[in-house]
């Protein structure tokens, strides 16, 4: 089911608290309730689903590929993501996404904790995912990635300093 993306935004509460657990493919295992009333999904459309049945268009993919190669790699992700709702709506979250590991400490799957995101951190951050979108659709995610890397180091910053920054 192709959804077609609109102009409404759905605004997130400072205690709104959207939760998700997803397997080692990222399969969606669990959803609290909030996830799927700003979402507009069902519980039963959302398991068992990628979780990139929210990813908006908007979102480079360079973003998405930080975030696997970190949680892959038993660290945490920090991120400002733009979701899209099943209505083609969309919201702003700050993400934060952690491994879960079995007794072995093998890597089972991940958990997802998204909140209210800095109104001043999304004005920075929609430009910065225009441009690498931008670059993805025109010459590849290599060019976005390296243009990431550029505007990191012209800004004397790393990736991580800069989320936490923006979010304050």
């Amino acid at each position: 089911m192709q959804i077609t993306p609109t102009n409404a935004e759905t605004k997130l509460e400072s205690n709104d608290f959207i939760v998700s657990k997803t397997d080692s493919k990222g399969k969606i295992t669990y959803c609290n309730e909030i996830f799927m009333s700003i979402a507009g999904y069902k519980e039963e459309e959302l398991m068992g689903k990628n979780h990139n049945i929210i990813r908006h268009p908007d979102m480079p993919k360079v973003a998405f590929k930080l975030a696997w190669e970190l949680i892959q790699n038993g660290k945490e992700f920090f991120g400002f993501v733009k979701n899209m709702k099943k209505d083609g709506g969309f919201y702003w979250v700050f993400a934060n996404i952690t491994p879960d590991y079995d007794e072995n400490q093998h890597i089972i799957g991940y958990t997802s904790v998204r909140r209210k995101p800095n109104e001043n951190a999304i004005e920075t951050i929609i430009p910065l995912y225009k441009k690498l979108l931008e670059l993805e659709m025109a010459s590849g995610m290599k060019t976005s990635e390296e243009f990431l890397s550029d505007f990191l180091i012209q800004n004397n910053t790393n990736y991580d300093d800069l989320i936490i920054s923006l979010q304050g």
